[in-house]
């Protein structure tokens, strides 16, 4: 492996970086430390520049690093994500609103002129070799690079280390360079705002610039660039989650944000192999991370034993949960904090190691899935709870990947709102949706993989009128399917989507099943399916889905 002295020199023969003081593989304890008494920088929207952004609990290092980003970054910055637009590459990127072209000669300006901020303001970089992938067949060796000992702290947390030998790391090795402390100046640096996310593919190295700091920018750069690599290998990137019952048969959920991928793939019955981020190969299902990163707010820690658990555990990071009134953060146990509290963002997190779950899938990976389950949290309120989907309706919600986008997951969103996001996660598919639909159909296919579309958004109502579904009936929903109850179950089809709903679940109410008969007033219901109805229509109309192959669904 790579030596401190190394990495040094690679830094300076890749980019000229000279000036900084290199602090190099630094275990979690020495940085859990460094970042407490040297990450500074804006916390409040009223507050100075210098304020502490990283702090101890009554645990000290034995418990969780509780960290807070720039109030302006609070989730990812996605109209100032960007891609370096190089003729090699131009063709064959999704390029759309937050994966915006970038002229490569700005970039080429812009990345000396960071290089040279940071040789003259010296600051301590923290410097971390990890990987992208637990299976070393297609693992890609990534290097943080770092002002902030929260972000290596994260990165680790969040990647896996020592996968393979990496003495390629010089020459096919990722580097991402975040720089807070530079202010970009859109008119000079061509961005949009002071802070820019930039990926340039063919110079494998992305800047993450000015007060970007959320943590989550970090993996999801990552995620957007292996799910570029890996498509052009052949293999099926995935934002999903993933476990494996003790019947070794897999599952992968796919779904957004909010949707619930990491709630129910921490299944104290089922092996996690990941919460977020996989890829699909002709060995299996592997996970990119090494980590968990879960949405906080109003958690309810008895639904959720293994992520509740997790809060207090040595090695994890906490983001934007607010401290208790009153009482500092040193003298708070983690397990006091009011999860319910969203007075920073609604996009409290929480990073943990995959290793604080009690029943993990070894070398985060599993067999080829029986079961795939697409997730949506739909705001209407009028999708049946679980819908049984064959392999061209599974291709038609792939492509669409409705559901709504959630509050905090994103800069400026403020309320749940009706998205279409194709691949159920289109702001990280930086290659076109028909090149992962078709990678899916094929695995599919070779597989004799089921599908259903499970809806964990509202019932009873649109969102403001409805309730959220029960966490219950979805964990009930999804354990039928998982063990194959829908596969002869009795079906019907739903008068305006043409979805096949089962009519009756163990555990499930069978009203419920129904979403009609959740509303007090049926006229109501039908007046916003059709409305939702009609939106799906329009939307894979103006996509020109079936010019590519993909049949109608609704």
């Amino acid at each position: 492996m790579v030596s401190a002295n190394e990495a040094e020199e690679q830094l300076v023969r890749a980019f000229g970086i000279s000036g900084p003081e290199i602090s190099f593989g630094l275990a979690q304890d020495q940085l859990f430390h460094a970042a407490i008494a040297n990450d500074r920088g804006r916390v409040r929207p009223d507050g100075p520049r210098d304020s502490k952004k990283a702090h101890a609990t009554a645990l000290g290092v034995d418990g969780p690093l509780v960290y807070y980003s720039d109030p302006d970054c609070t989730g990812r910055p996605v109209n100032d994500t960007y891609c370096v637009d190089r003729p090699a590459i131009t063709d064959t990127v999704w390029w759309k609103d937050g994966f915006a072209k970038f002229d490569p000669d700005a970039f080429d300006a812009l990345l000396p002129r960071v290089v040279a901020h940071l040789n003259e303001a010296k600051p301590t970089l923290y410097v971390s070799d990890l990987f992208c992938g637990w299976d070393k067949e297609f693992a890609e060796p990534f290097r943080f690079v770092g002002e902030y000992a929260s972000h290596a702290y994260f990165c680790n947390v969040m990647f896996p280390k020592d996968v393979r030998p990496d003495s390629d790391r010089e020459e096919r090795g990722w580097t991402l360079i975040n720089v807070p402390s530079f202010i970009c100046q859109p008119e000079r640096d061509s961005t949009r705002s002071n802070r820019a996310v930039i990926i340039d593919i063919e110079g494998r190295v992305a800047l993450v610039l000015g007060p970007a700091d959320y943590c989550g920018v970090n993996k999801k750069t990552m995620f957007t660039i292996m799910n570029y690599v890996l498509p052009g290998e052949g293999n099926l990137s995935m934002h999903c989650s993933a476990n494996v019952g003790d019947d070794g048969r897999s599952a992968i959920l796919f779904g957004l944000s909010g949707t619930g991928k990491t709630t129910l793939s921490a299944d104290p019955d089922r092996r996690l192999i990941g919460d977020d981020e996989h890829v699909w190969t002709n060995r299996g299902v592997s996970n990119f991370e090494n980590g968990c990163y879960a949405k906080l707010v109003d958690l309810d820690k008895d639904d959720e034993p293994v992520i509740a658990a997790a809060l207090s555990m040595k090695g994890t990071l906490i983001e934007n949960v607010p401290p208790l009134p009153g009482i500092p953060l040193s003298e708070t146990m983690p397990e006091q904090l009011d999860l319910s509290d969203s007075s920073i963002t609604e996009n409290t997190r929480f990073a943990y190691p995959l290793t604080c779950n009690p029943n993990v899938a070894e070398g985060a990976s599993g067999p080829h899935p029986d079961t795939i389950v697409l997730l949506t949290a739909d705001a209407f309120g009028v999708l049946p709870p679980v819908s049984i989907l064959d392999h061209e309706e599974t291709m038609y919600h792939f492509v669409m990947g409705f559901t709504s986008k959630l509050a905090g997951t994103e800069v400026g969103v403020v309320e749940p709102e009706p998205s279409f996001s194709p691949c159920f996660g289109a702001p990280f598919m930086s290659r076109r949706p028909s090149v992962y639909a078709g990678l899916l159909a094929d695995r599919m296919k070779n597989h004799d993989t089921r599908c259903v579309l499970l809806n964990t958004g509202w019932t009873g109502g649109p969102y403001g009128i409805g309730g959220r579904m029960s966490l219950k009936y979805t964990r009930a929903l999804l354990a039928a399917a998982l063990e194959g109850v829908f596969d002869d179950a009795e079906l019907v089809e739903h008068p305006i989507f043409g979805l096949r709903m089962p009519v009756s679940c163990p555990g499930v109410p069978s009203e419920i099943l129904s979403p009609k008969l959740t509303w007090a007033d049926p006229e109501a219901y039908d007046a916003a399916a059709i409305d939702l109805r009609d939106r799906f229509r329009a939307r894979f109309e103006s996509q020109g889905y079936e010019s590519r192959g993909i049949k109608p669904g609704i």
